[in-house]
């Protein structure tokens, strides 16, 4: 898995070099920018931790020590690199506004955070925990997307505008899913506190608020503003507040 990841991310960096490059001569000012961005580096994960630590930092050791602790979390685990390239390519494929790999990974905060987030998870399961909650903490001071380390999230994932975001300890999101802003995963205050399961394919609509120890079936939508604290079925549409279901697959087919 480790050398397929390898060579997944060496082909899209190839691409985004290309892209740079392209960009740099059409636009010499943004140039300047690219050159230190993505021309300068050697590879992806090297590129992506700088960029995370120029998001997070405030100062210049902020920014080299947020940038550390990425290459180490990208360097023990190769797969993670793997998994930004699936997460940055999964924009392209469903922001209509953009057709390249460059623009979302240089100026999209919620792809910035989401990667940031998977260093957090990393460091939180080497019981580096401090490290692990600075990381939860800088992202959501400085991107607006709060992410705990003890959360579970799969590849191909779009946090899309991000502004608001919030997912809490355990929640489990699965592949392909889609978040937009201002969206609440996390437990309710009852006893035992469990948190949700979104699956795969998901579409989360913004204002959203998803509580407590339910399951999100695969390829569901849920509307904006919807307040779900129940099991949505796999397939079905969920609006309003509480949530009801429309669209299902299972409606469809019996009538």
């Amino acid at each position: 898995m480790a050398e397929a990841a390898i060579m997944a991310s060496d082909s899209l960096w190839r691409r985004l070099r290309s892209e740079a490059q392209r960009t740099a001569a059409a636009d010499p000012v943004f140039g300047k920018a690219l050159a230190g961005a993505i021309l300068a580096h050697d590879n992806f994960a090297a590129a992506l931790s700088d960029l995370i630590g120029q998001r997070l930092g405030s100062n210049a050791a902020e920014r080299a020590r947020f940038a550390s602790f990425a290459r180490d979390a990208f360097h023990g685990e190769p797969d993670l690199i793997e998994t930004a390239s699936r997460d940055l390519q999964a924009i392209a494929s469903r922001d209509p506004a953009i057709a390249e790999l460059l623009p979302p990974l240089l100026h999209y905060k919620g792809y910035v955070a989401l990667q940031a987030w998977r260093v957090s998870h990393w460091l939180w399961h080497r019981g580096q925990i401090d490290a692990a909650l600075l990381f939860q903490n800088e992202a959501s001071n400085v991107l607006q997307v709060s992410i705990h380390p003890a959360a579970s999230i799969g590849s191909a994932v779009y946090l899309d505008h991000a502004t608001g975001i919030v997912i809490g300890a355990n929640v489990v999101i699965g592949d392909e899913v889609t978040i937009l802003q201002n969206v609440s995963i996390g437990r309710r205050s009852e006893l035992p506190t469990r948190s949700p399961r979104v699956g795969r394919g998901v579409f989360i609509g913004s204002g959203a608020t998803i509580l407590g120890d339910i399951a999100i079936g695969d390829f569901a939508k849920i509307g904006a503003g919807t307040v779900v604290t129940r099991d949505i079925p796999a397939g079905c549409t969920a609006v309003g507040n509480p949530a009801r279901l429309t669209n299902c697959p299972e409606a469809a087919s019996a009538a």
